[in-house]
C-alpha cells in the first residue's frame, strides 16, 4: 500500500493556556514547546506508522526547521526525494495556544508553502505514478493541490482532497477528486457558504458533489462521520474516547482513511478504522506524538466498541 502527500509542513510553536484568549486579552501561559507541524507533515507521519509506503512532495526553507522536517521524514521511513529545498523564504511556522479543555486556536504563516507550484508536482510525477492513493489539503497553494489531482488521477489513482485550511472550491470543476473530506465547518466554506447563504450539512454535501467529485465524507467530531454520494447518505459513528488534545486528529483521520484505500478496504470500514486512529489520537497531547502504530491502532478497535 504506497499513499503519496501532496503537502505542508510548519513548525509548531505551542503554547498551553487556561483558556482561550478573547480579543484584545493578554492571559498567562505555561508549557511552551516546539513541535512539528503542518498538515501534510501530519498526514505522512500517521500513514507511515499505520504501515504504509509513504512518499512526500512538499517545499521547506533552508534553515534548522526544514532540515528538522527532513530528518524527521527520514526517522518515520517517508520517502525525502520529493522535498524541495528553497532559499528564497523560511519554513512556514504556526502559532498554537490550547486550553485544558482541550481546544485550540492556531495561526499559521505558510513560508515556504507558498512556492510549492505545479513544476514541483510534475518535478516527482514518478512518486505520484507508484502510489496507490493521492492525498492533498490547501495549506499549500490550491492550484497546486488541485493540479497534483488532477494528474494522479489521469494516471488512475485514487485522489483525496482534505480542503483545510478551507477556501470556497465552488467555482472549481473537481471531477478528479474521488473524495473531498472536509468537516462540518469546512464543508460549509468549501460549498461557498456565507452571510447570505447558510447551508445544513446536506446542502453543503450536495453543493460539493455538484462539482464533480465522486464522495463527500464529512466528519463530525464526536458525532461521528457521514459519507455522501449522489444516491444515498450513510452515518458511522465515532468511538467514545475521553478527549486529551483534539489537534492533529483531521490530519490523522484522512491519513488513516488513505491508508485503509489504499490496502483495499470498502469504504465503510476505511472509515471506521480511521475513525478509531483519529479517537485515539486524540487521547494523547500534540500530533506527531499522539500518532498510534497498526498495532495499538487494532487492539483499540477490539478493546472498545463504537
Amino acid at each position: 500500500m504506497n499513499v503519496c502527500i501532496i503537502g505542508s509542513y510548519l513548525k509548531a510553536l505551542v503554547m498551553t493556556s487556561e483558556r482561550i484568549p478573547a480579543p484584545g486579552e493578554t492571559l498567562n501561559g505555561r508549557d511552551f514547546r516546539e513541535c512539528y507541524g503542518g498538515k501534510g507533515s501530519d498526514m505522512a507521519v500517521q500513514a507511515a506508522r499505520l504501515g504504509a509506503n509513504v512518499s512526500f512532495i512538499g517545499v521547506v526553507g533552508d534553515d534548522n526547521f526544514g532540515r528538522e522536517f527532513i530528518s524527521l521524514m527520514e526517522e518515520e521511513h517517508v520517502d525525502t526525494s520529493g522535498i524541495r529545498v528553497a532559499k528564497e523564504q523560511e519554513t512556514g511556522v504556526g502559532l498554537i495556544v490550547k486550553d485544558e479543555r482541550a481546544r485550540n486556536v492556531i495561526v499559521i504563516d505558510k513560508g515556504a508553502n507558498n512556492l510549492f507550484c505545479e513544476s514541483d508536482i510534475d518535478a516527482n510525477i514518478g512518486l505520484i505514478r507508484k502510489a496507490d492513493v493521492v492525498l492533498a489539503q490547501l495549506e499549500i497553494p490550491v492550484e497546486t493541490a488541485l493540479y497534483a489531482l488532477k494528474k494522479a488521477k489521469e494516471l488512475g489513482k485514487t485522489t483525496i482532497l482534505n480542503p483545510a485550511p478551507a477556501v470556497d472550491l465552488m467555482e472549481n470543476k473537481l471531477d478528479f477528486v474521488d473524495i473531498i473530506t472536509p468537516n462540518e465547518t469546512e464543508a460549509g466554506i468549501a460549498a461557498g457558504e456565507n452571510e447570505k447563504l447558510q447551508l445544513s450539512h446536506d446542502e453543503a454535501a450536495k453543493r460539493l458533489l455538484g462539482t464533480g467529485c465522486k464522495k463527500v465524507i464529512m466528519t463530525l467530531g464526536g458525532k461521528g462521520v457521514s459519507i455522501y454520494t449522489l444516491e444515498k447518505e450513510v452515518h458511522v459513528p465515532a468511538y467514545k474516547i475521553k478527549v486529551v488534545d483534539s489537534n492533529g486528529a483531521g490530519d490523522c483521520f484522512n491519513a488513516s482513511l488513505s491508508v485503509a484505500i489504499a490496502e483495499g478496504r470498502k469504504l465503510q470500514d476505511a472509515v471506521t478504522f480511521a475513525n478509531a486512529t483519529a479517537g485515539l489520537c486524540c487521547t494523547k497531547w500534540e500530533t506527531v506524538p499522539s500518532y498510534h502504530t497498526r498495532k495499538e491502532v487494532l487492539e483499540f478497535m477490539e478493546g472498545y466498541a463504537v
